[in-house]
């Protein structure tokens, strides 16, 4: 998946939606990330790693002894990861320009390989997970935070909203992803002999002043335009769609209910 490729887009807003993003997310994150065995001195690849966000919380558990790649195919978040490096003197954060696909990994590298959010957009998962096996250690763990993209909603219900899951699962598809990936690790886990760990849903919910609301918003508010230039939903369902959100965003009784995330990590 290069960077061109992304669905969502890389600019400045979207940098700013995902540090958001990691900050609603970051309590579930952090349980799972406590799961996964990282420890002081443990060599840990971050596929995917946007600008970085969750790299930085697991170099804080990797301590000066250990180390962190952030494999990265945006050249904007690549920079921006490495200019924080820079201005904080972090010399064992080692950034990446490139896809999982076609990077040079090293083989049987890694303690823990951690992507989140990523799977769920590459074209063909299956070589992805297995360019990743490959660079991870015999006894290693490989783990997943993504979608199964049911269960989103808006209460009170009965508006046009009402169809938005459907639409962002088309959105995902139109750029060569899958919503339902997180059904499917389970299945890709074992086709590889990775013994799996753990594996359970998570999923938000809260209303107009809460966390996972506004993160809704800064996702929607943008992007509901972005499937109507894509022609995966049209002009007209677009404006009511938005129009059904802002009327929501305005009653305190409203509740936004997030998709399904699984988690699930694996021993090789």
């Amino acid at each position: 998946m290069s960077n061109k490729d992304y669905v969502l887009g890389v600019n400045d807003y979207e940098l700013n939606r995902l540090k958001f993003q990691h900050g609603v997310w970051k309590e579930i994150t952090d349980t799972f990330l406590d799961k996964l065995g990282i420890h002081e001195g443990s060599k840990v690849l971050d596929a995917g790693s946007g600008p970085g966000f969750a790299a930085m919380d697991m170099l804080e558990r990797v301590d000066t002894a250990g180390e962190v790649t952030a494999l990265e195919p945006s050249e904007m978040y690549v920079n921006y990861l490495k200019g924080y490096c820079s201005e904080n003197n972090i010399n064992n954060l080692n950034v990446i320009h490139g896809t999982v696909e076609t990077a040079e990994l090293p083989r049987e590298y890694f303690d823990v390989i951690f992507a989140r959010w990523v799977i769920s957009f590459v074209p063909d998962a299956d070589k992805f997970l297995d360019k990743l096996t490959a660079s991870l250690k015999t006894g290693g763990i490989i783990a997943f935070m993504d979608y199964v993209y049911e269960g989103l909603a808006l209460f009170p219900k009965g508006g046009v909203f009402d169809n938005m899951a459907d639409a962002v699962r088309a959105y995902w598809v139109h750029g060569g992803g899958d919503p339902y990936i997180g059904a499917r690790l389970p299945g890709m886990f074992r086709k590889r002999n990775i013994e799996i760990q753990e594996y359970y849903p998570v999923a938000m919910c809260g209303g107009p002043s809460s966390g996972v609301f506004m993160w809704a918003d800064k996702f929607f508010t943008v992007h509901i335009q972005q499937m109507v230039d894509l022609g995966v939903i049209s002009q007209t369902e677009g404006d009511a769609m938005l129009a059904d959100w802002n009327t929501h965003k305005e009653d305190n009784d409203s509740v936004f209910i997030s998709p399904t995330i699984t988690v699930i990590s694996g021993k090789k």
